[in-house]
């Protein structure tokens, strides 16, 4: 019984974490992916070129989505502190 509440605590955190991360992953793997092939197709192997551009993107994305990230952990922190542990100790 508390093995499968276990579980399923680690369920919720897992998929907190992946929708937290994802508003930012997305992002740059979609930035890295066509600054790979602008520089495949022009032969520049310049390594800042790729990372300055990948950078603004991850904070332009953290600017827009970092409240409703911190509102979605937070909340997540709140259930946690007001059901579960409670739940737990009884």
């Amino acid at each position: 019984m508390e093995g499968d509440f276990f579980i399923g605590v680690a369920q919720q955190a897992l998929w907190i974490l992946a929708l937290a991360s994802a508003p930012i992953l997305i992002p740059a793997l979609i930035a890295g992916l066509i600054l790979g092939m602008i520089q495949a197709a022009t032969s520049i192997n310049e390594q800042t070129l790729t990372f300055v551009p990948k950078l603004i993107v991850v904070a332009i994305c953290l600017a827009i989505f970092g409240g409703s990230i911190m509102v979605l952990i937070s909340g997540f922190t709140q259930d946690v502190f007001n059901t579960m542990i409670p739940e737990i100790v009884k």
